[in-house]
C-alpha cells in the first residue's frame, strides 16, 4: 500500500463502507478527550458514557469511575467459559494528548477517513484499540458466546498524565475491580513493522521507569544592568548544558538482547559482530521506540524564569523527563544529581516503576498463535518501551501486562512516530485485522 504525504491526502467517497470497529473508533476520535497534564484537562465522562452505552447494550454491567469531576473511567466483567480460569485485564485509556489544528492536515477531532485511513487524535494512542476490545467483545456475545476465561475491560481516565486519576486511582482504592486477575493486555505492542522484507510483530514486553523531575537553580535577585555572579538562570544554564551533553551508556536488558539477537538473525547478522545501535538503524521507521530503549535517557523539556526583562530573578526552574531502564531508576537519579552538581535542587514531580516480564507463557503463546493465524508469515517480537503504559498500576496488584494492539501495517508507515505526533492516522483494513485477531485472542486464550 503506498501512502501519500499527508498534505495531498484524498477525502473518501461519502459511501465508503466502515466496519463497526472502525466507526467506533471513528465515534471516539470525535469526543475531544485532551489532556494537557497537571490535572488541566477536557473530561473523560462523554466518552466513558459512550463506552458505558455500548456495554449495555450489550447487556454488561458497566460502572464509571470518577477520580475528580469529569476524570472518568469504565470497568466491565464479561464472563469466562471455564470460571476456574484467572481473568484477563483487557485495558486502554480514553483521553489523548492535545492537538494544534494549525500543524495537522485535518481537522484532529473530526475522524476523518481519507487514503482508506481513519484520521484524528487517538487514531494511533489509543481509541483505535479501545474500539477493538469494545467490538471484539461485542461480536462473541452476539453470537452467543463467551471469551475462554473472565474478561476484566477497563477504559481509563489520565493515563497520558501517569494514571494520577485513572488507573493508579482505581488500583489503589478499588483494587477489588481486578481480583482475580493474573495478565493484562493494553498499547504500544502487536502492531508491525518492516524488517528487511519481513513482518515482525513487536509485542511490548518492557516499558521504562519513569521521573519527571523539576531542577531549581536559586540566586539572588538584582537590577538588570549590574555585574552580577549570583544568577539563577545561568547556573540553571550550566546545569542543563551538563545534562544535555551527558552520553548515557548501552545497557541491554533480557529483552532488549532477545529482540536484537532476532532481528540479526533476520539480517543475516552474527548479533556479535553488529553493534546494538546499527541494528536498530536497520530497522528504519520501525526502530523509534527500540532506539530509546538502548540507554538510559535525561531531556530537558521546559524552562522558567523571570518576570522581568531587567530584573535577574532569583530562581530558574527546569523540568526534566528522565526515562530509566529497569531496576536502574535508582542509580540514574543520582547520576543526575551528579551531574547537574550539588547547587541545584531535584524535585520529583512524578514517578512510575519500570518493568520487565517474561517473553514466554501462556498469554505470550495466545498471542503469538492469534497473530500467525491472521497472518501466517508472521514473526513475533519482544521489545522494550521507551515509554509507559497502565500496565505499570496494575503490576502493583500483581497483574503482569502485555503491550499488544495487533495492526497489520504497511511497511512504509511509520505508525510509531505517529504516537503524539501530528497527522495521527491508522489504516482501516488495520482496525479490522486487529478486531479478527483479539476475537481469536479471546475465544482460545
Amino acid at each position: 500500500m503506498s501512502i501519500e504525504p499527508a498534505g495531498r491526502a484524498r477525502p473518501e467517497p461519502i459511501d465508503t463502507p466502515l466496519s463497526e470497529t472502525a466507526r467506533v473508533a471513528r465515534d471516539l476520535i470525535r469526543i475531544d478527550t485532551s489532556n494537557r497534564g497537571g490535572g488541566d484537562a477536557e473530561p473523560e465522562l462523554p466518552a466513558a458514557e459512550y463506552v458505558a452505552d455500548y456495554l449495555r447494550a450489550l447487556g454488561l454491567d458497566p460502572r464509571i469511575f470518577e477520580a475528580a469531576p469529569g476524570r472518568a473511567s469504565v470497568i466491565a466483567r464479561v464472563p469466562g467459559a471455564d470460571p476456574a480460569l484467572p481473568a484477563l485485564v483487557l485495558h486502554g485509556h480514553l483521553d489523548v494528548v492535545p492537538a494544534d489544528p494549525a500543524n495537522w492536515s485535518v481537522d484532529p477531532f473530526a475522524g476523518e477517513i481519507r487514503d482508506g485511513m481513519l484520521w484524528g487524535r487517538g487514531a494511533v494512542d489509543m481509541k483505535d484499540m479501545d474500539a477493538m476490545m469494545l467490538t471484539a467483545v461485542a461480536e462473541l456475545l452476539r453470537a452467543g458466546e463467551l471469551p475462554r476465561r473472565e474478561i476484566v475491560l477497563a477504559f481509563f481516565a489520565d493515563e497520558e498524565n501517569g494514571g494520577v486519576y485513572g488507573a493508579h486511582h482505581l488500583v489503589a482504592n478499588h483494587p477489588e475491580l481486578f481480583a482475580g486477575a493474573e495478565t493484562a493486555i493494553s498499547e504500544v505492542g502487536g502492531y508491525s513493522i518492516d524488517v528487511a522484507g519481513t513482518r515482525a510483530y513487536l509485542i511490548q514486553t518492557g516499558e521504562k521507569a519513569l521521573d519527571w523531575i523539576r531542577l531549581r537553580a536559586r540566586g539572588t535577585a538584582a537590577h538588570g544592568s549590574r555585574v552580577w555572579h549570583d544568577n539563577a538562570v545561568t547556573r540553571l544554564a550550566e546545569a542543563i548544558a551538563a545534562l544535555g551533553r551527558h552520553e548515557w551508556p548501552l545497557v541491554l536488558c533480557d529483552t532488549t538482547r532477545e529482540l536484537l539477537d532476532e532481528v540479526a538473525g533476520i539480517l543475516g547478522e552474527n548479533p556479535s559482530e553488529v553493534s546494538a545501535d546499527e541494528l536498530v538503524l536497520r530497522l528504519g521507521a520501525g526502530g523509534g521506540f527500540i532506539q530509546a530503549s538502548l540507554r538510559n535517557t535525561s531531556n530537558p523539556t521546559v524552562l522558567a524564569a523571570g518576570y522581568k526583562h531587567n530584573v535577574i530573578p532569583d530562581t530558574a526552574e527546569a523540568l526534566v523527563d528522565v526515562r530509566s531502564l529497569p531496576a536502574e531508576q535508582g542509580d540514574v537519579l543520582a547520576e543526575v544529581q551528579r551531574i547537574v552538581g550539588p547547587d541545584i535542587e531535584i524535585e520529583t514531580v512524578h514517578s512510575d516503576i519500570g518493568l520487565e516480564v517474561p517473553f514466554g507463557g501462556e498469554l505470550v503463546e495466545a498471542m503469538t498463535a492469534s497473530l500467525r493465524r491472521a497472518d501466517p508469515e508472521a514473526r513475533v517480537l519482544p521489545y522494550l518501551l521507551s515509554g509507559g503504559t497502565d500496565n505499570k498500576a496494575l503490576s502493583l496488584l500483581g497483574i503482569t501486562g502485555y503491550g499488544f494492539v495487533p495492526l497489520r501495517l504497511p511497511a512504509d508507515l511509520d505508525f510509531p512516530g505517529m504516537f503524539h505526533g501530528v497527522d495521527e492516522r491508522v489504516p482501516l483494513d488495520a482496525l479490522d485485522f486487529g478486531h479478527r485477531v483479539l476475537v481469536d485472542l479471546l475465544r482460545t486464550y
